[in-house]
């Protein structure tokens, strides 16, 4: 792994802190930044969003789904933790802790757009870093791809079906147009580009262009994921500030499902007898969120100030420590599974 990776705590850390800075310091340059929007979509955060996924999707080599039938049940629990189980224990709890719990200490819209970020969070299962939680947890490489590539391909046709039913369920009106949008933006269209720019750079089959391309890639997905952080961060300064207690809040049930979830994955891939090297990134698959995506649908859907586009942001800033801490978890209990 590179210096990113080894410390990407550390850089998302910075970058949070310095959003937040920013924020409060020039507030007038990150009104300007929102204001950059066409169809409710904001531009900049399109653009550093794309930076981030397209170098990923381009990794992403569909041949290997022919592959899925050598070691099913690792990808069975993929598919069951992601589509079956943790978007509706999201928004269970979503609505168990700002429809009760809470209720007393955040007003009826605004418990909504929570509730709301939280059911992006869990209908987005983690297409990006999970190959680096894949890697700290020695996983198998070419096994974590083939789950990858399977949940894009549903997330094309799942993700807004279950997003727009949870978020009817859950009382809150859904712009069906915007949400399709946000699914062609972030999910199909940098697929699709991604998909073409591997045929067309690995031509011969030796890889070689192709893994020169991703390595120049790189840095440009660092920049757009640290970027990202810092404007998300930026915008919700103040309101991080002020109300501190509604991080807070907002944090309690992300835990409790981050770690529930993960709990789950982890008891039922030692009942299937999964090798740890399949079963520690199929866990961190179905536990980690597509937080880019999230954060996007939300800032499309209710804006950029938003309680959901907040609740979407407070899942960035749980999600990469408490994803370190399941990586040292599954490296430490690594003899509870099969031998390879």
């Amino acid at each position: 792994m590179g210096l990113f990776e080894r410390y990407l705590s550390v850089w998302v850390s910075l970058a949070i802190i310095v959003g937040i800075g920013a924020g409060i310091v020039a507030p007038n340059v990150f009104s300007v930044i929102a204001d950059i929007e066409y169809a409710h979509v904001n531009l900049v955060i399109a653009v550093l969003i794309w930076l981030m996924i397209y170098p990923m999707m381009v990794q992403i080599d569909f041949s290997a789904i022919k592959d899925v039938g050598k070691k099913p049940k690792g990808l069975v629990l993929t598919l069951v933790i992601n589509w079956l189980i943790k978007p509706f224990t999201m928004a269970l709890l979503g609505w168990l802790f700002f429809k009760g719990l809470f209720a007393d200490w955040v007003d009826p819209q605004t418990a909504n757009e929570y509730i709301a970020g939280m059911i992006l969070l869990g209908v987005a299962p983690c297409t990006a870093m999970v190959f680096i939680w894949s890697q700290l947890t020695k996983g198998d490489a070419n096994y974590t791809l083939v789950q990858v590539s399977i949940n894009d391909i549903i997330m094309i046709f799942a993700f807004a079906p279950i997003a727009g039913l949870l978020l009817g369920v859950t009382d809150i009106t859904v712009p069906w147009s915007t949400l399709l949008l946000s699914v062609l933006m972030y999910v199909l269209i940098p697929l699709l580009a991604g998909a073409l720019t591997r045929k067309v750079l690995d031509k011969t089959d030796d890889h070689s262009r192709l893994n020169q391309f991703i390595t120049n890639m790189k840095p440009w997905s660092i920049i757009g994921l640290l970027a990202t952080v810092i404007l998300l961060f930026g915008f919700q300064s103040e309101t991080i500030l002020s109300q501190p207690e509604v991080i807070v809040l907002i944090a309690i049930p992300l835990l409790i499902q981050t770690y529930g979830i993960f709990a789950i994955a982890y008891f039922l891939a030692i009942k299937l007898k999964l090798p740890h090297n399949v079963a520690a990134p199929a866990c961190m698959i179905g536990t980690s969120n597509f937080f880019e995506l999230a954060v996007a649908v939300a800032i499309a859907m209710f804006g950029l100030h938003s309680g959901a586009a907040l609740a979407t942001v407070v899942g960035v800033l749980v999600e990469v420590p408490v994803m370190l801490s399941l990586v040292w978890f599954a490296n430490r209990t690594r003899h509870w599974f099969v031998p390879i």
